[in-house]
Parts: C-alpha cells; structure tokens; sequence
C-alpha cells in the first residue's frame, strides 16, 4: 500500500514551506521539520486561496503563469512549466488569462490542480470548496 503524500498527512495541500507568516488553522510548532501543518485539509486548502490572494495584492501577479512561477519556481528545482500546464488543465484556463480571484469555480478548480500537483492524487473537491468558504 503506498503511503499517503506528505501534504495530506499535514493538511497542508499546498505543501507551504514553515516561514513567518501564521495562518488561521495552522498547528504551531509544526511537529514536521520543512512544512507547515493545518488542524484541518480546509484549513490547508484556504492558506492556498489566502497566498494567492497575496500574489495578486501585494505582487501584482494575477495568471496562473504568474502564481505558480512564484509558488514552484524552477531554481528550487521545479517542473514550473509542467506544474502550469497541469493546473491550467484542471481549471480550463490559459496560463496568461488574467484570474478573477471572486470566482468560486476558477478559483477551487486552480487549487485542486495545485493539490493534485503537490500530492499526487486526485483532491476532494468538498474540502477545497470548505477551504473557499473559510477564505471569504
């Protein structure tokens, strides 16, 4: 049996490094060395709405090219291009459509293609949309 991936034992899909920045949900200290942990996979899943939410804020970054060349960028060893087709894939849009970050269904699709990309498994959408309702 393989073992479930890192960011699901942590409730953290998004597999968002330990730093300063504390998140609502999040468990602190994380008991893992590396990555942050989440009391809940909503919680994990609205700290990703909340980051990408940042990006568009506070860095002016608004395409799925933009995000994830910022949240997977190639020199910390990254498919970058690989992991922006695949989110693209999951969301329906084009890697330089600017991303209405009100949209609900953009929006949770764009996290699920992250999640499936940093796990390796097919997420649940319920707990992405959970994720959303607390990010509001």
């Amino acid at each position: 049996m393989k073992a479930t991936p890192r960011g699901l034992r942590n409730n953290n899909p998004g597999n968002i490094r330990i730093n300063t920045d504390v998140f609502q949900g999040e468990i602190t200290p994380s008991k893992d060395k590396a990555f942050k942990q989440f009391r809940t996979m909503a919680y994990g899943y609205r700290s990703i709405f909340r980051i990408l939410l940042t990006y568009k804020r506070a860095y002016k970054l608004s395409t799925i090219q933009q995000w994830i060349s910022k949240w997977a960028p190639p020199e910390d060893n990254n498919d970058t291009s690989a992991y922006i087709g695949l989110v693209c894939r999951y969301s329906g849009q084009s890697a330089t459509n600017v991303i209405d970050t009100t949209n609900k269904e953009v929006m949770c699709d764009i996290v699920a293609g992250i999640s499936r990309q940093e796990n390796g498994v097919e997420p649940d959408m319920s707990e992405i949309e959970a994720g959303w309702r607390l990010s509001r």
